[in-house]
C-alpha cells in the first residue's frame, strides 16, 4: 500500500460527536461533548492513526523497511504499529518492557499474528530508552528500520494530532478541550492545533517529567519558529495519582456506570481515569456554568482483553465494557 493509500484512510475516518447527558454534568450547567475518531481499522482509532500518519509518510519517503519502537506488554501503541505495518507490508519490531513473552497476553498474541517481532528489555534497561547513546546504538543495530518513540510521541506524531478540529463542536466553539495524557504527544498536538482554545491534559500516570516532555515536543515541532509557542495548555493529575496501568475500584466503577449511561466504552487505565477526573472537576464547580467542554476519546480499548486475562476486571465487567457502543 502506498503513502497516498494510507493517508486516504483519513477519508475512512469518522469524527463522531456526542453530547453527554449525565445528570451531574447537566446540574453543573456544563455542556460536555465527547469526540471520537473511528477508522476502518479499529486499532488505529482514537489518536493512533493521527500519531502514526506522518511517521508512515517519512518511512516510505526514506524507503525504510519498517518500524522500530517501544512499549509495555499491553501497549495500545504496539498493537497499532503492528496493525498498520501488516497493512502496509512493513516490518515491525518492538523493544518490549517484559522479562518473557507471555503466550496468554492478548496484545502480544495479536502483535505476533501481525508479524511483529520482539526484543525484551528489563525495567532498568527500558528506563534508558530516551538516552542519546542508547538510541544511537539502536539506530546502528536496526539500520533498516525507522525509530518511532514510545506512544508515537514525536514532532511527527504531534503534527498529526494537530490536524484534528477539536475546538469546533456541533454546537459551536469549545471553551476547553480535555484529553488523557501519558507520553505527551496528544496534548502537545491539541495545544498546537487549537491555539485559541484552552487545553487540559489529565495525566494518567505518576510522572513529574510529563509537563517538561510536552513542552519539549511542542518546541521540537515548532523548530525555530518559537514566536508561535502556545501557552494555552496545562496538566492536572488523576485522583489518586497511580502508576501507569494501575487504577482504583472507584475509577473502574465510573467506567461501568459511564457505559450504562452513555453507551460509550472507557477503560480504567487511560480514558476512564481522565474522564473520571474531569467529572470530579465539573461536580466541584471548577468550570463556570454555561461552559462548553470537549473530551477527546483517544481509543485504546484493545487493552480491556488484557485486563480481563489478568483478572484485573471481572467477566461481567469485560462483557459490559466490550459490548458494541451505542450508535
Amino acid at each position: 500500500m502506498s503513502t497516498a493509500s494510507y493517508l486516504a484512510a483519513d477519508a475512512l475516518s469518522t469524527i463522531r460527536w456526542q453530547l453527554l447527558a449525565s445528570p451531574s454534568v447537566q446540574a453543573a450547567g456544563i455542556k460536555l461533548w465527547l469526540c471520537q475518531l473511528h477508522t476502518a481499522q479499529p486499532l488505529l482509532a482514537g489518536n493512533k492513526c493521527l500519531k502514526l500518519k506522518y511517521h508512515i509518510q517519512q518511512i516510505q519517503q526514506l524507503q525504510c523497511a519498517g518500524i522500530l519502537t517501544f512499549g509495555g506488554a499491553y501497549s495500545n501503541h504496539l498493537a497499532a504499529v503492528a496493525a498498520v505495518c501488516q497493512q502496509l507490508g512493513l516490518k515491525s519490531h518492538a523493544l518490549l518492557r517484559a522479562d518473557s513473552l507471555d503466550p496468554k497476553n492478548p496484545t502480544v498474541t495479536y502483535c505476533l499474528s501481525q508479524g511483529m517481532t520482539f526484543s525484551l528489555l528489563s525495567r532498568e534497561q527500558y528506563r534508558t530508552r530516551q538516552q542519546t547513546d542508547f538510541l544511537q546504538q539502536l539506530k546502528l543495530q536496526y539500520a533498516d528500520l525507522y525509530l518511532v518513540p514510545e506512544g508515537g510521541s514525536s514532532s511527527l506524531g504531534v503534527q498529526g494530532v494537530a490536524e484534528l478540529p477539536l475546538a469546533l463542536t456541533p454546537a459551536g466553539q469549545a471553551d476547553l478541550i480535555c484529553c488523557a495524557s501519558a507520553s505527551g504527544g496528544t496534548l502537545a498536538g491539541i495545544a498546537l492545533g487549537q491555539p485559541h482554545c484552552q487545553v487540559l491534559g489529565i495525566s494518567v500516570l505518576r510522572d513529574s517529567s510529563l509537563s517538561s516532555r510536552v513542552q519539549q515536543l511542542i518546541t521540537d515541532t515548532l523548530g525555530k519558529d518559537s514566536s508561535t509557542m502556545p501557552g494555552n495548555w496545562h496538566l492536572t493529575d488523576t485522583e489518586p495519582a497511580l502508576a501507569y496501568g494501575k487504577f482504583s475500584q472507584q475509577q473502574l466503577q465510573f467506567c461501568l456506570e459511564f457505559k450504562r449511561e452513555n453507551g460509550i466504552t472507557l477503560e480504567p487505565v487511560y480514558t476512564g481515569k481522565a474522564m473520571h477526573k474531569l467529572y470530579q472537576l465539573i461536580n466541584s464547580g471548577h468550570f463556570a456554568r454555561g461552559s462548553r467542554l470537549v473530551f477527546f476519546h483517544t481509543g485504546g480499548l484493545q487493552g480491556l482483553a488484557g485486563l480481563y486475562s489478568r483478572g484485573k476486571i471481572s467477566q461481567a465487567d469485560y462483557v459490559l465494557l466490550s459490548a458494541p457502543e451505542a450508535d
